[in-house]
């Protein structure tokens, strides 16, 4: 496509971001441009750390200094010159936040447009179209605030009755009896501490449990004493409970029960908006509804007064079910959703809005998407560029691949080995170029010629969490097992909820790994441990020395690398540490080697390069060499030791558990949709260690919606027929060659075109 005008084009010169190799692009603007590539080539550097980073930030700047404040800071990218840039939408794949008053009806425009509809026709009206939202005092329940639930508290497990204060009675998490938390209570007057808490007066346990604020002196110091239950609400109920430490969550999950509030029965609003309906039905119950059966309830109302207002609803609710998630309720909580919904659920919000001459950029929008729900998201991708946008997508799918207007494919390999153009141009010519995605474009995983038969089964009886109708299904052990249907058809719900955890069953996900910015890979693995022990050894000196949060580290900077710096009104700045110029050691340190090279330089390497240098020589080093080749038969042999893992994406946290887990002696795997952010490339990698798996005596089951997986399978399980309340039973289970010859199902046609070569 030849684009003669630079007024249509997004120009990129010199991109040094990340592995990028002064890379230069042009990129037509109002079409659908697709970055391909394998897992760290380069195409998110690109994409995420350089178009939309600088868009973004020259938006940032023309806020005034004090708004600016309030923004994270973000330095200008590493390139030369970038022309031609529009504001930047990104719709990533970021969990929504977890806040407990977010629901997917507040997250987009849904709820906002059914308050109005319900305070213009709602009998009797409750009032404005804020009487009608839980988030606010007006319309929300009085008892519970508008949560829907509340929450009762099991003294026993604050406090040990039979003990006084100073002996330690209270007995939760961080609460010790010389710490200032116990020591307020112990100096407050109130009560004797040392009086056991059972011989309180009625006086003095209602102070020690419910009293309201008060000043209080502890050691000529001001403090503020209440009671010990208020601040256990605050210190622990307020907040994402997700977000705690795993042993502050395990006490809130011990001493907290949730139950729906007496007075709003959950419905979150208070009485004058429950009692407001339409045709029988209130707004409690309008969000309750799977949005498939809302968007057929508003069709049913006609009334010319709210007529462009219904249009609009109808179509934000239509779009949900376009999009796939069409079985979400408005009620659901945003934190509850999955990485894929997540992103769709943003996306709803952009679909609807008038905003033209904007870039719109997705990182893999498929993520979660069965091949029936992918020709529905390409539809979409197409119709934001038909309005006028420019919609540049990272994605692997072939099937999103083939609807591009303009292509760039990165690498040729991933990490050092990436980082540079290797083709730009049409689908077509990406067909013809010879690169890694052209050749595997048209790859198709071939059925096997036997399957392998489950020697034993693990029953799954009358299984009926969510969605699933009293399911009865029985896995086949000592096999490859996919386990799939489209979205939202209830597979996790069949195989997380009925496969009993602990004994023998590993379960792999993409969740988020515990650790801050300071850990990475080869803290993560244990691999550091061996390479410190081999440097000490090596050198005659201590193995903390070689660890950048211990003795070793760069005093400037604390082993972290960078300098973060509060400038107050000003967003904090991270800077490079001047002392270590970013290597996170001490001088001193780095003059040790092993081999010929220094403890910075070993954690510089990617897992690739590491495996070559632990395997011979005076590195050789047996203990590393078998985690790296564990972490390179998952496909991360392009990620750098030292990378922090609060870099990774959802499918590389994943493939690093498993590297863990295949240690382990567990019997039985689980993944749940290990293909994520894999190149086709490396899918054919991903489907020999499985194979290597199975044969080794392991039992796979993998939720996947990737057809070179099923086509892989010994047995397949499809859950169906639809999503929600149209899903939640087995629609077939058998070999994947029968499901090909029956084409009962919509996997099975899309399956069968698949393996026929026709998709």
């Amino acid at each position: 496509m030849h684009v003669a005008d630079s007024h249509d084009l997004i120009q990129v010169h010199g991109a040094r971001e990340n592995n990028l190799k002064n890379v230069s692009v042009e990129i037509p603007k109002r079409r659908l441009t697709v970055f391909t590539g394998v897992s760290g080539s380069g195409k998110s550097s690109l994409v995420f750390g350089t178009i939309a980073a600088e868009s973004q930030r020259l938006i940032n700047e023309t806020y005034s200094a004090f708004v600016q404040g309030f923004m994270p800071s973000q330095a200008r990218p590493d390139v030369d010159l970038l022309e031609g840039l529009t504001t930047a939408i990104i719709v990533d794949q970021e969990r929504m936040g977890a806040n407990s008053r977010s629901t997917v009806g507040t997250a987009t425009d849904a709820n906002a447009m059914l308050r109005i509809v319900f305070s213009r026709l709602g009998e009797p009206s409750a009032g404005p179209a804020f009487h009608y939202s839980f988030n606010v005092p007006a319309g929300a329940c009085p008892r519970c605030e508008g949560m829907g639930t509340v929450t009762d508290i099991d003294l026993d497990e604050l406090f040990d009755k039979t003990k006084s204060l100073n002996e330690g009675a209270i007995t939760i998490p961080g609460y010790t009896v010389d710490g200032w938390l116990v020591r307020i209570f112990s100096a407050s007057g109130f009560f004797d501490p040392d009086k056991p808490i059972k011989d309180f007066t009625e006086q003095e346990r209602q102070d020690f449990l419910y009293k309201e604020p008060v000043k209080v002196k502890l050691e000529n110091i001001n403090m503020t004493y209440e009671g010990l239950v208020p601040r256990v609400q605050k210190s622990f109920l307020q907040k994402d409970k997700e977000a705690l430490q795993p042993h502050l969550r395990a006490f809130v999950e011990r001493a907290v029960t949730f139950t729906a509030c007496p007075e709003c029965g959950g419905a979150r609003l208070n009485r004058a908006a429950l009692a407001s309906r339409i045709g029988g039905v209130n707004i409690a119950d309008a969000c309750a509804m799977q949005i498939s059966d809302l968007a057929q309830w508003v069709r049913g109302i006609s009334d010319r007064s709210v007529a462009p207002l219904l249009g609009t609803l109808q179509r934000t609710l239509d779009s949900f079910v376009e999009i796939g998630l069409g079985y979400l309720s408005l009620d659901r909580p945003s934190g509850t959703l999955s990485g894929g919904e997540a992103q769709r659920t943003k996306m709803i919000r952009h679909l609807g809005s008038s905003l033209t001459d904007v870039s719109y950029i997705f990182d893999e929008p498929t993520v979660g998407l069965h091949p029936h729900d992918i020709e529905r998201m390409n539809g979409l991708l197409q119709r934001l560029r038909d309005k006028g946008n420019t919609v540049l997508v990272v994605e692997h799918k072939p099937e999103t691949i083939a609807i591009a207007d303009h292509v760039v494919d990165l690498g040729p390999g991933a990490g050092g080995s990436g980082g540079t153009v290797c083709f730009e141009g049409t689908v077509e010519g990406l067909r013809g170029s010879g690169t890694l995605t052209g050749r595997h474009l048209d790859y198709r995983a071939r059925l096997k010629p036997s399957f392998r038969r489950g020697k034993d089964v693990l029953p799954i009886r009358g299984a009926s969490t969510h969605n699933l109708r009293n399911v009865d299904v029985d896995i086949p052990l000592g096999v490859l097992v996919v386990v799939t249907g489209v979205a939202g058809s209830g597979k996790s719900s069949l195989i997380h909820g009925s496969i009993p955890k602990g004994a023998g069953v590993v379960s792999v996900d993409q969740g988020a790994i515990r650790g801050s910015r300071r850990s990475n890979p080869a803290t993560y693995t244990g691999l550091l441990e061996p390479i410190r022990k081999a440097f000490g050894k090596a050198n005659g000196v201590k193995p903390a020395l070689f660890s950048a949060n211990s003795e070793g580290a760069c005093p400037t900077c604390n082993g972290a690398g960078v300098v973060y710096t509060d400038l107050a009104m000003m967003a904090g700045v991270a800077t490079v540490c001047e002392e270590c110029e970013g290597r996170r050691f001490q001088a001193s340190v780095l003059q040790y080697k092993l081999g010929d090279r220094n403890i910075s330089e070993v954690l510089a390497m990617s897992v690739a390069e590491a495996q070559e240098y632990f395997a011979s020589g005076e590195s050789r080093l047996p203990a590393a060499h078998t985690i790296l080749s564990r972490l390179a038969d998952v496909g991360l042999g392009y990620i750098s030791l030292g990378q922090p893992l609060t870099t990774l994406s959802g499918g590389e946290r994943q493939r690093l558990k498993l590297a863990i887990h295949m240690a382990e002696k567990g019997g039985v795997y689980v993944l749940d949709e290990p293909t994520t952010g894999l190149h086709l490339a490396d899918v054919e990698q991903l489907l020999g260690l499985l194979d290597r798996l199975v044969t080794s005596g392991k039992s796979v089951i993998v939720i996947e919606h990737h057809l070179a997986v099923m086509a892989s399978a010994d047995w397949i399980i499809d859950i169906g027929p639809g999503a929600g309340h149209d899903g939640g039973t087995v629609v077939f289970e058998g070999t994947p060659a029968d499901l090909v010859a029956s084409r009962s199902t919509l996997t099975g046609e899309h399956l069968a075109a698949y393996v026929a070569g026709t998709r």
